[in-house]
Protein backbone atom coordinates (compact mmCIF):
# COMPACT_ATOMS: atom_id res chain seq x y z
CA UNK A 1 0.00 0.00 0.00
CA UNK A 2 2.10 2.89 -1.29
CA UNK A 3 1.81 6.79 0.66
CA UNK A 4 -1.02 8.38 -1.44
CA UNK A 5 1.07 11.60 -1.62
CA UNK A 6 4.10 9.56 -3.37
CA UNK A 7 4.12 8.74 -6.83
CA UNK A 8 7.41 6.50 -6.88
CA UNK A 9 6.93 4.03 -3.43
CA UNK A 10 9.75 4.46 -1.27
CA UNK A 11 11.34 1.98 1.17
CA UNK A 12 9.18 3.62 4.10
CA UNK A 13 6.07 3.21 1.98
CA UNK A 14 7.26 -0.92 1.45
CA UNK A 15 7.63 -0.61 5.41
CA UNK A 16 4.20 0.86 6.14
CA UNK A 17 2.63 -1.69 3.87
CA UNK A 18 4.30 -4.84 5.57
CA UNK A 19 2.82 -3.19 8.92
CA UNK A 20 -0.62 -2.66 7.66
CA UNK A 21 -0.66 -6.35 5.54
CA UNK A 22 0.73 -7.71 9.48
CA UNK A 23 -2.29 -5.21 11.41
CA UNK A 24 -5.17 -6.50 8.86
CA UNK A 25 -3.88 -10.02 9.84
CA UNK A 26 -3.65 -9.79 14.04
CA UNK A 27 -6.79 -7.51 13.96
CA UNK A 28 -8.62 -10.17 11.84
CA UNK A 29 -7.81 -12.48 14.62
CA UNK A 30 -7.36 -11.33 17.82
CA UNK A 31 -10.02 -8.46 17.25
CA UNK A 32 -8.44 -4.85 17.31
CA UNK A 33 -9.70 -4.08 21.31
CA UNK A 34 -7.21 -7.24 21.81
CA UNK A 35 -4.36 -6.47 19.86
CA UNK A 36 -1.68 -4.25 21.14
CA UNK A 37 1.36 -2.31 19.31
CA UNK A 38 4.06 -4.99 20.33
CA UNK A 39 2.16 -7.96 19.02
CA UNK A 40 2.04 -5.81 15.73
CA UNK A 41 6.11 -4.92 15.64
CA UNK A 42 6.55 -9.00 16.37
CA UNK A 43 4.47 -9.61 13.66
CA UNK A 44 6.35 -7.32 11.28
CA UNK A 45 9.71 -8.03 12.59
CA UNK A 46 10.62 -4.31 14.06
CA UNK A 47 10.98 -2.63 17.44
CA UNK A 48 8.10 -1.12 19.01
CA UNK A 49 10.18 2.33 18.38
CA UNK A 50 10.47 1.79 14.93
CA UNK A 51 7.22 1.06 14.54
CA UNK A 52 5.76 4.21 16.27
CA UNK A 53 8.38 5.43 13.32
CA UNK A 54 5.67 4.80 11.44
CA UNK A 55 2.59 4.55 12.57
CA UNK A 56 1.71 6.54 16.15
CA UNK A 57 -0.76 3.98 17.38
CA UNK A 58 -3.18 1.27 16.34
CA UNK A 59 -5.94 4.33 15.75
CA UNK A 60 -3.94 5.93 13.01
CA UNK A 61 -3.27 1.78 11.91
CA UNK A 62 -7.31 1.22 11.34
CA UNK A 63 -8.09 4.22 10.18
CA UNK A 64 -5.61 3.75 7.26
CA UNK A 65 -6.76 0.28 6.44
CA UNK A 66 -10.38 2.10 6.18
CA UNK A 67 -8.98 4.40 4.18
CA UNK A 68 -6.98 2.37 1.75
CA UNK A 69 -10.45 -0.07 1.24
CA UNK A 70 -12.66 3.12 1.13
CA UNK A 71 -9.85 5.25 -1.84
CA UNK A 72 -9.66 1.85 -3.23
CA UNK A 73 -13.66 0.98 -3.87
CA UNK A 74 -14.22 4.44 -5.12
CA UNK A 75 -11.57 4.40 -7.55
CA UNK A 76 -13.53 0.84 -8.97
CA UNK A 77 -16.88 1.86 -8.43
CA UNK A 78 -16.00 5.06 -10.95
CA UNK A 79 -14.07 2.87 -13.33
CA UNK A 80 -16.57 0.32 -13.41
CA UNK A 81 -19.32 2.46 -14.16
CA UNK A 82 -17.88 4.55 -16.69
CA UNK A 83 -16.25 1.51 -18.84
CA UNK A 84 -19.95 0.17 -18.79
CA UNK A 85 -22.55 0.29 -21.97
CA UNK A 86 -25.87 0.82 -20.38
CA UNK A 87 -26.23 2.63 -16.29
CA UNK A 88 -28.07 -0.92 -15.79
CA UNK A 89 -24.99 -2.87 -17.16
CA UNK A 90 -22.69 -0.54 -14.60
CA UNK A 91 -24.90 -1.21 -11.85
CA UNK A 92 -24.77 -4.87 -12.30
CA UNK A 93 -21.06 -5.04 -12.97
CA UNK A 94 -20.37 -2.83 -10.21
CA UNK A 95 -22.18 -5.43 -7.96
CA UNK A 96 -20.31 -8.24 -9.40
CA UNK A 97 -17.27 -6.47 -8.81
CA UNK A 98 -17.82 -5.60 -5.25
CA UNK A 99 -18.88 -9.42 -4.56
CA UNK A 100 -16.01 -10.43 -6.14
CA UNK A 101 -13.59 -7.85 -3.94
CA UNK A 102 -15.12 -8.42 -0.91
CA UNK A 103 -15.13 -12.56 -1.44
CA UNK A 104 -11.44 -12.07 -2.19
CA UNK A 105 -10.22 -9.34 0.58
CA UNK A 106 -12.85 -11.29 3.26
CA UNK A 107 -10.07 -10.92 5.69
CA UNK A 108 -10.09 -6.68 5.03
CA UNK A 109 -13.65 -6.38 4.85
CA UNK A 110 -14.29 -8.37 8.44
CA UNK A 111 -12.50 -5.29 9.92
CA UNK A 112 -13.58 -2.43 8.28
CA UNK A 113 -17.23 -4.26 8.72
CA UNK A 114 -16.88 -5.19 12.63
CA UNK A 115 -14.15 -2.49 13.91
CA UNK A 116 -15.91 0.83 13.65
CA UNK A 117 -17.36 1.68 16.65
CA UNK A 118 -13.49 1.55 17.46
CA UNK A 119 -13.03 4.90 15.74
CA UNK A 120 -13.60 7.58 17.35
CA UNK A 121 -16.69 9.98 16.25
CA UNK A 122 -14.73 12.58 14.59
CA UNK A 123 -12.50 9.71 12.42
CA UNK A 124 -15.95 7.96 11.96
CA UNK A 125 -17.66 10.67 10.17
CA UNK A 126 -14.86 11.49 8.20
CA UNK A 127 -14.70 8.05 6.95
CA UNK A 128 -18.48 7.70 6.64
CA UNK A 129 -18.07 10.91 4.06
CA UNK A 130 -15.73 8.95 1.41
CA UNK A 131 -18.50 5.43 1.93
CA UNK A 132 -21.17 8.09 0.95
CA UNK A 133 -19.15 9.27 -2.20
CA UNK A 134 -19.08 5.70 -3.39
CA UNK A 135 -22.41 5.19 -2.49
CA UNK A 136 -23.10 8.17 -4.54
CA UNK A 137 -22.08 6.58 -7.41
CA UNK A 138 -24.45 3.81 -7.38
CA UNK A 139 -27.20 5.97 -6.45
CA UNK A 140 -26.21 8.00 -9.68
CA UNK A 141 -26.26 5.34 -11.97
CA UNK A 142 -29.78 3.84 -10.90
CA UNK A 143 -30.92 7.29 -11.22
CA UNK A 144 -30.03 7.32 -14.61
CA UNK A 145 -31.05 4.40 -15.74
CA UNK A 146 -34.74 5.03 -14.21
CA UNK A 147 -34.92 7.94 -15.92
CA UNK A 148 -33.97 6.21 -19.19
CA UNK A 149 -36.95 3.59 -18.41
CA UNK A 150 -39.87 5.59 -16.83
CA UNK A 151 -42.14 1.82 -16.53
CA UNK A 152 -39.15 0.54 -14.05
CA UNK A 153 -40.81 1.28 -10.64
CA UNK A 154 -39.26 0.92 -7.51
CA UNK A 155 -41.27 0.46 -3.83
CA UNK A 156 -38.30 2.54 -2.22
CA UNK A 157 -35.87 5.08 -2.79
CA UNK A 158 -32.90 5.00 -5.07
CA UNK A 159 -30.75 5.27 -1.94
CA UNK A 160 -32.27 2.62 -0.17
CA UNK A 161 -32.61 0.27 -3.33
CA UNK A 162 -28.51 0.74 -3.34
CA UNK A 163 -27.80 0.04 -0.02
CA UNK A 164 -29.95 -2.89 0.02
CA UNK A 165 -27.87 -4.33 -2.84
CA UNK A 166 -24.40 -3.21 -1.27
CA UNK A 167 -25.56 -5.00 2.10
CA UNK A 168 -25.76 -8.13 0.00
CA UNK A 169 -22.87 -8.24 -1.89
CA UNK A 170 -20.86 -6.74 1.18
CA UNK A 171 -22.41 -9.87 3.61
CA UNK A 172 -20.43 -12.69 1.24
CA UNK A 173 -17.44 -12.36 3.93
CA UNK A 174 -19.37 -13.61 6.50
CA UNK A 175 -20.78 -17.08 4.13
CA UNK A 176 -18.19 -17.37 1.18
CA UNK A 177 -16.11 -20.24 1.18
CA UNK A 178 -13.20 -20.71 -1.53
CA UNK A 179 -14.22 -24.20 -1.31
CA UNK A 180 -17.35 -23.49 -2.71
CA UNK A 181 -18.92 -24.57 -6.06
CA UNK A 182 -19.05 -20.85 -7.63
CA UNK A 183 -16.18 -18.71 -8.00
CA UNK A 184 -16.58 -14.92 -6.61
CA UNK A 185 -17.01 -13.36 -10.14
CA UNK A 186 -19.96 -16.56 -10.94
CA UNK A 187 -21.41 -15.60 -7.43
CA UNK A 188 -21.12 -11.81 -8.13
CA UNK A 189 -23.11 -12.19 -10.87
CA UNK A 190 -25.97 -14.69 -9.90
CA UNK A 191 -25.96 -12.39 -6.91
CA UNK A 192 -26.62 -8.94 -9.36
CA UNK A 193 -28.73 -10.80 -11.29
CA UNK A 194 -30.92 -11.52 -8.66
CA UNK A 195 -30.79 -8.45 -6.97
CA UNK A 196 -31.66 -6.34 -10.36
CA UNK A 197 -34.29 -7.93 -11.74
CA UNK A 198 -36.78 -5.83 -10.32
CA UNK A 199 -35.13 -2.58 -12.14
CA UNK A 200 -34.69 -4.49 -15.47
CA UNK A 201 -36.89 -3.74 -18.13
CA UNK A 202 -39.28 -6.71 -19.79
CA UNK A 203 -37.63 -7.28 -22.94
CA UNK A 204 -39.74 -7.59 -26.21
CA UNK A 205 -41.38 -10.69 -27.26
Amino acid sequence: MPDSTSETPTRADAQRARVLAASVEIFGTRGYRATSMNEIAAGVGLSKPTLYHYFRNKEELLVRIYSEVLDESLRMARETVAASATPLDGLRDLLVSRVVYTCENRGLLKICFEEEDELRPDLAEELLVRRRAFEDVAVATLEQHLAAHPQVQLAMTPKVFVNMCLGAANWTYKWYRPTGPRTPAELGRGIADALLAVITPDRPA
